[in-house]
């Protein structure tokens, strides 16, 4: 109780725009002015770098476009289908090297040797197996977000406190129960900051297949903008899918940290 008052003191008397803040918002400031800088002045070929007036009315456009919303929905679609089966798929192989020291010693060194290979490389295989269609794109957002999120919890299996585990294995649990009781709750942090890389990499794999190889998705309408030299609106996209993507990895990062709290 004593830390939960002291927190909300911190709270209540932490300055509204403390000097990090400032420096932020110095920094986009300065990022913006340069922008319309390099717009205004010509060195680039028209349209290039669009002013940021003509941006911003690309942005409203956008937004207000049904078409946009769908095409929305089907990239998110497949981003929460990678995110799912390769997050699951990669906490149980995780869970499984980092509970065993053999199996780390005789299977990890692969995920780490092919955890960095771009996985666009993969993506002829997938449309041989998979198909055209979104089924080909999850599968290279799957295995993009496979890595990170096994090796994240094969390292994290390694950071349980023995203590915990004897615990468990002094109530006589099942190995369900231990993961389910100790291990997960446990490594709640290298989860999530599993899940965060996955997320990201996944956003990339799936909108680097859109892009080589679709006709719906946010990656298509880039590509489309882009073939079209319609560069307001592509950088528009860009834009809006770099701030929702931000909202997501800060949701998922505050959804981690909510037990915390709890704690406190």
């Amino acid at each position: 109780m004593a830390e939960t008052g002291r927190l909300r003191q911190a709270a209540i008397t932490s300055p509204l725009l403390s000097p990090v803040t400032l420096v932020r918002l110095a920094i986009i400031a300065g990022v913006l002015v340069l922008w319309e800088t390099i717009a205004a002045s010509g060195w680039l070929y028209r349209d290039v770098v669009p002013s940021l007036l003509a941006i911003g009315r690309a942005i409203i456009a956008l937004l207000s476009s049904p078409e946009y919303y769908w095409h929305l929905g089907v990239t998110a679609g497949e981003i929460g289908a990678a995110l799912t089966i390769g997050g699951l798929s990669g906490l149980l192989v995780g869970l499984v090297l980092g509970g065993s020291r053999f199996m780390g010693k005789a299977f990890e060194p692969y995920l780490y040797y092919l955890g960095p290979t771009p996985k666009i490389i993969f993506f002829p295989i997938m449309i041989m197996w998979f198909g055209v269609g979104p089924a080909s794109k999850v599968a290279l957002g799957t295995m993009s977000c496979f890595f990170p999120i096994a090796l994240s919890v094969a390292a994290g299996m390694r950071q349980i406190d023995p203590v915990l585990i004897r615990v468990g294995r002094s109530f006589r649990l099942k190995q369900w129960q231990m993961a389910w009781k100790i291990y997960l709750p446990a490594m709640r942090h290298p989860i999530i900051n599993g899940v965060r890389l996955g997320l990201g990499v996944a956003l990339i794999g799936t909108l680097l297949a859109e892009t080589k190889l679709s006709n719906r998705g946010i990656g298509f309408l880039i590509i489309q903008a882009y073939s079209l030299f319609d560069m307001p609106r592509m950088y528009a996209m860009l834009i809006v899918l770099f701030i929702l993507s931000i909202g997501a990895n800060a949701l998922i990062g505050r959804l981690g940290g909510l037990d915390s709290i709890k704690r406190l």
